[in-house]
């Protein structure tokens, strides 16, 4: 442990534990409406042990140094007394179910609390990588672990790990990937391509794309950029479809993300737009994570499409509840039945674990939608009541109408 986190860590346990002070920007009846809902947490990276590498298809651990969020460098929050039962950590941040974006289940997880999003990325990268991995070191790192999941899917699609011959052959196996992971208890899939490469999703032509896969995979060719994105369009939009037949939702990285390579432009969320316009995609629900921070308004004139939704989970753990709230009021003064409560619960450092983020985060979510409907009503657009149905509906019922949950 550094000198800087010696000093900045010690405490989610002191600051979910102990009673805040007042403050006058939140009305306490909401907030203590609020701090009964047992939440449903969109997203989050539970672990099931110390040495769990399964929690992300692209640990964030293996990326080159970058600055932390100010926010977790200056809190002073770590559980003195970790616990690894992950029931027991849901509890201790009033999170009755979540869903738990890992590259398979483990031990620990109880199918009844965590509800598996795996990640649907590997399958848009068949061919050859190269090109894509020099970019920057991350991406180099990151390719490799996409490559070696992509064996994984081709070896349990029944194809070994090679490639099949032609792009319909290998679309199958992406469609019986996508149902596997359906029929083994999975609710959504999840893409991190942001980290990959732009969010932007072309409509290519088939015709175009089979002639790229049957040039490159047959030998160790590399396609162009032009010709690769291409083809990752193409088997997108596939995958896109193919979990709108199984009522599975698309979960998309939006806005910033970690390192100090990544391309935060590219993650813009205003580049789903034309996804989210495509007729043939209707059948589709896309979930725009993490809030697409700092487009966060952006995000907001997207929700008004019928398969636009939106979760804040990371934003309780970079920003103050204050700026959270007006995040938050945005969204609620326009659809608030397409925003969800999300954690990003998730080992951050070696000290910094899911305990002390799920804890963080779920209490200055709270805290920010009640400084938000708070407002709201001392403005004379809600009244109390509505306030508390609004809270309903982001902390759990969105999610169960979006998820078919009980």
């Amino acid at each position: 442990m550094n000198a800087r986190h010696a000093v900045a860590l010690a405490a989610v346990f002191a600051l979910s534990c102990s009673t805040p002070k007042p403050r006058a920007d939140i009305d306490p009846d909401i907030a203590s409406q609020i701090d009964q809902i047992k939440a449903i947490d969109n997203h989050a990276h539970p672990t099931t042990s110390p040495t769990d590498r399964d929690y992300d298809a692209l640990p964030v651990d293996a990326m080159q140094p970058a600055p932390m969020p100010f926010r977790i460098g200056a809190s002073d929050f770590r559980v003195q007394e970790k616990s690894r039962n992950m029931a027991d950590v849901l509890d201790a941040a009033g999170i009755e179910v979540m869903l738990a974006n890992r590259v398979a289940m483990g031990p620990g997880l109880d199918p009844a609390r965590f509800k598996w999003v795996p990640f649907a990325d590997p399958l848009m990268y068949p061919l050859n990588n190269v090109n894509m991995a020099k970019r920057d070191a991350d991406r180099k790192t990151f390719f490799a672990a996409e490559e070696k999941l992509l064996k994984s899917y081709l070896y349990d699609g029944g194809g070994g790990e090679v490639l099949p011959s032609t792009l319909d052959e290998y679309l199958s196996i992406v469609s019986k990937t996508i149902e596997r992971h359906k029929q083994q208890g999975a609710v959504a899939e999840k893409f991190e391509m942001a980290y990959l490469r732009t969010l932007s999703v072309g409509n290519p032509l088939q015709i175009e794309v089979d002639r790229i896969y049957n040039t490159y995979s047959k030998n160790s060719g590399v396609p162009t950029d032009a010709e690769y994105k291409a083809l990752q369009d193409y088997i997108f939009r596939h995958i896109a479809t193919e979990c709108g037949k199984r009522s599975m939702p698309i979960h998309i990285h939006t806005g910033a993300g970690a390192g100090g390579s990544y391309d935060v432009g590219g993650a813009n969320p205003m580049q789903l737009e034309p996804l989210l316009n495509d007729q043939a995609l209707r059948g589709t629900q896309f979930v725009m994570i993490h809030g697409g921070w700092p487009f966060t308004r952006e995000v907001a004139s997207l929700l008004g499409k019928p398969n636009a939704w939106v979760d804040f989970s990371v934003l309780g753990l970079i920003l103050y509840p204050k700026e959270l709230a007006q995040v938050l009021r945005t969204w609620l003064e326009y659809m608030p039945d397409k925003v969800l409560f999300g954690t990003d619960a998730g080992p951050w450092t070696a000290d910094i674990g899911v305990e002390e983020t799920a804890r963080l985060c779920a209490r200055t979510n709270r805290e920010a939608l009640a400084i938000a409907l708070t407002g709201m009503v001392r403005d004379g657009e809600i009244n109390r009541d509505k306030a508390v149905e609004l809270a309903r509906m982001v902390m759990r019922d969105n999610a169960r109408k979006l998820y078919g949950m009980k």
